[in-house]
């Protein structure tokens, strides 16, 4: 397993969540308030698309600092948020129809538009911001 990597645990959890909480990072370090999306995977990798394209708000937050916070499946995680221009698009739609198949078309079609697959993101966990139990500080010794 390479560095910045999603856990098997957290693949599947947030892969069997209907929707994804999405917020992104102010440039004070803040984050946004959450957007509800819906989120496929593809293999080890977790992909967003934006239903508004690249001019959506969430979106262009994503893209001013590239970090922010996800919830889904009961995980919370940081995440940078890069650009996918290098993902299978055809793969990713057939993902999301498999997904999310049971909605009417008009809702589903809303994420295969060539401006929602213009507008896919990658989640990439922050390794320095997992949630794992620190070790005690040791007490100093007279």
């Amino acid at each position: 397993m390479h560095m910045n990597a999603w856990t098997t645990s957290e693949l599947d959890k947030i892969a069997r969540a209907e929707e994804l909480e999405v917020a992104t990072r102010r440039r004070d370090g803040t984050l946004r308030d959450p957007v509800t999306v819906w989120m496929v995977r593809l293999g080890d990798d977790l992909y967003v698309r934006s239903v508004k394209g690249r001019t959506g708000a969430w979106f262009r937050g994503a893209l001013a600092h590239h970090e922010g916070r996800v919830r889904a499946g009961g995980v919370q995680r940081d995440v940078t948020f890069v650009e996918a221009n290098d993902a299978p698009s055809d793969e990713i739609d057939r993902a999301y129809r498999a997904k999310y198949g049971r909605y009417a078309a008009s809702i589903v079609n809303s994420v295969l538009t060539p401006q929602a697959r213009a507008a896919t993101l990658r989640l990439v966990p922050r390794e320095d911001a997992r949630a794992t139990p620190r070790a005690r500080p040791r007490a100093k010794t007279p």
